[in-house]
């Protein structure tokens, strides 16, 4: 349950730094670095980074930024079938 609970903020916390940066880059504010938008992303955010990404219609263009965030989206579901797999067979 904590867990998910981590997944689910991390995943906010990408989604709202989406926004963030997308009303920031409108304004001509200090932006967000994509370095860390990726590394929200990377550490567990990919969905709430992915949604973001359509919601606010941001860096929905920008190469290699729109490949880095696929490839933190694949590497998102791999770890989390290793974790369901490891908690699956520890109930065994």
């Amino acid at each position: 349950m904590t867990l998910l609970l981590a997944w689910a903020c991390i995943n906010l916390i990408a989604f709202l730094a989406f926004g963030w940066d997308k009303r920031q880059s409108e304004r001509r504010g200090s932006r967000i670095a994509e370095r860390t938008l990726l590394g929200l992303a990377i550490s567990g955010g990919a969905l709430g980074a992915l949604i973001g990404q359509q919601v606010f219609r941001h860096k929905t263009q920008k190469q290699p930024f729109r490949t880095l965030l696929m490839l933190a989206a694949v590497v998102n579901i791999l770890v989390a079938i290793v974790v369901l797999r490891v908690d699956w067979l520890a109930q065994l």
